[in-house]
């Protein structure tokens, strides 16, 4: 089989790529822009291209480890991604202080980065932000999961390395936290919504 045919999946392709390293490219080419959004959503823009090019690296000189059946290529590369910007704690606690002193940017994205951000901390309200950045890592990193990657609580395992029932416990107390902070509010409801109920 000539590289350029396409395996049935991630984890074949990652395999493969142990013998034609020039493989990885389909791993990078169909996740990157989903983690960089992820990163991004984290950290700021600025910060997101050293990140996202460490995951990848990392990724790359890791494979020969890659367990499938622990987690998803995909949920594995939120993993590295998520333990590197652990890394850069001070870095996402910083901006998510700055953005509950001052709120989003002013400037406005166009109509898909305005999707996107609908839950970035570039968007946050400022409440929402002060209220993320005083989560502890654990329990933020589980939550941002699942609101910016949409990942599952088997994912989430997975790309952690934590039990099931640990990426459960960590969202309830999350949200918990979330909600406190925000005076029993559903911090995902602009303003005007929350006045009716």
């Amino acid at each position: 089989m000539s590289w350029t045919d396409r395996p049935a999946d991630d984890a074949e392709v990652l395999r493969l790529s142990l013998v034609e390293s020039e493989r990885f490219s389909a791993i990078f080419d169909l996740h990157f822009h989903e983690i960089h959004r992820y990163v991004a959503q984290r950290l700021g823009a600025d910060s997101a291209e050293d990140v996202v090019a460490e995951t990848f690296l990392t990724a790359f000189r890791k494979r020969a480890l890659y367990d499938p059946s622990r987690a998803g290529v995909r949920a594995w590369l939120y993993g590295i991604a998520t333990n590197l910007i652990g890394k850069q704690r001070r870095v996402e606690v910083r901006t998510l202080r700055a953005l509950g002193r001052h709120g989003p940017d002013p400037d406005s994205p166009g109509h898909e980065e305005q999707v996107a951000a609908r839950v970035s901390a570039e968007s946050l309200r400022p409440s929402l932000a002060t209220a993320l950045a005083g989560l502890h890592r654990r329990d933020r990193d589980v939550l941002l999961l699942v609101a910016l990657a949409g990942l599952s609580h088997e994912e989430i395992s997975g790309a952690l390395d934590i039990p099931y029932g640990t990426v459960g416990s960590r969202l309830n107390r999350a949200r918990r936290k979330l909600r406190a902070a925000l005076g029993g509010t559903n911090p995902m409801l602009e303003p005007e919504e929350t006045d009716r109920g």
